[in-house]
């Protein structure tokens, strides 16, 4: 398996280039890049721009181990705002196109929500109708995914929605294409149920993996902890990781960065990755 680090784990306002470097230097195979609204990678973002960017990876020797965006939690395929269904919709598309042209396999999208308690006046919507709206908007989606050769990696998230392996099993397989697939997150099925579990459910299906851990004590948004500091049982996790012959990216979401000093979250993350992934050298 290969190490990555997503770029929402840096401090805000570090640019892609100085994430790059810092990637490099802290030992990552690769690094995850967000789509966002207006930047430096966004939906404005021209081809040679987005040349500009894979050009600045090669250069490094480092590899993009997925393409993420937070715009669907502005911008949800189940909204009741016909308007925001379309956005989301386009900013797949987007997302599509744009990994395809920096050379990548996956993107992480989010599907809708039910209701989302971390985001203050969120929408509640009906779970049969986002169901069925998540369901038409993916659908609708794959054709542009088999375009691109680019996968939509449907990442498990507390949306209130596609809430154990079962049924996200049965949403990706509903759209019979090898194309839609699972970004399953280690660390957001800790509030209720185990990632060992569901990887064996989704198996081949799981495009990528991030990697987080969680403090069930603490709660809320407030249990999220660095690496190894959790919960999670990653031996077990690499057992099952390992049995279903997954060896594509592992990329860690460290969410939030340090207050103080945040690049030293990305160095902390790495060194708990090599001991996760049996890299670690120990005196004899």
């Amino acid at each position: 398996m290969k190490k990555g680090i997503n770029i929402w784990s840096f401090g805000e306002g570090t640019t892609i280039a100085s994430a790059i470097a810092t990637a490099k230097k802290a030992g990552f195979d690769g690094i995850e890049l967000s789509l966002n609204e207006t930047g430096e990678l966004s939906l404005q973002s021209s081809d040679k721009e987005l040349a500009d960017i894979k050009a600045r990876l090669e250069d490094a020797q480092l590899e993009l181990a997925g393409l993420a965006t937070g715009l669907y939690w502005d911008y949800a395929m189940t909204s009741e705002d016909a308007a925001k269904r379309t956005k989301a919709v386009d900013v797949c598309k987007k997302q599509l196109e744009a990994a395809a042209a920096l050379g990548v396999d996956a993107i992480l999208v989010i599907p809708g929500a039910v209701g989302v308690d971390f985001i203050p006046g969120s929408e509640v919507v009906d779970y049969e109708v986002a169901y069925d709206r998540a369901l038409e908007a993916i659908g609708s989606l794959v054709p542009y995914a088999e375009k691109a050769g680019v996968s939509i990696a449907i990442e498990n998230v507390w949306n209130k929605f596609l809430l154990t392996p079962l049924e996200m099993r049965n949403f990706l397989d509903a759209h019979q294409s090898p194309y839609v697939g699972s970004y399953f997150d280690v660390g957001n099925t800790l509030h209720n149920g185990y990632p060992e579990q569901w990887i064996r459910i989704l198996g081949e299906r799981i495009k990528r993996v991030h990697f987080k851990d969680y403090r069930r004590q603490a709660g809320g948004l407030h249990g999220f902890v660095d690496l190894l500091a959790g919960d999670v049982d990653y031996p077990a996790v690499m057992t099952a990781l390992r049995g279903i012959g997954y060896d594509s990216y592992v990329t860690a979401e460290m969410i939030p960065p340090y207050t103080h000093h945040s690049e030293q979250i990305i160095y902390n993350t790495s060194s708990a990755m090599d001991a996760i992934l049996g890299r670690t050298r120990r005196a004899e």
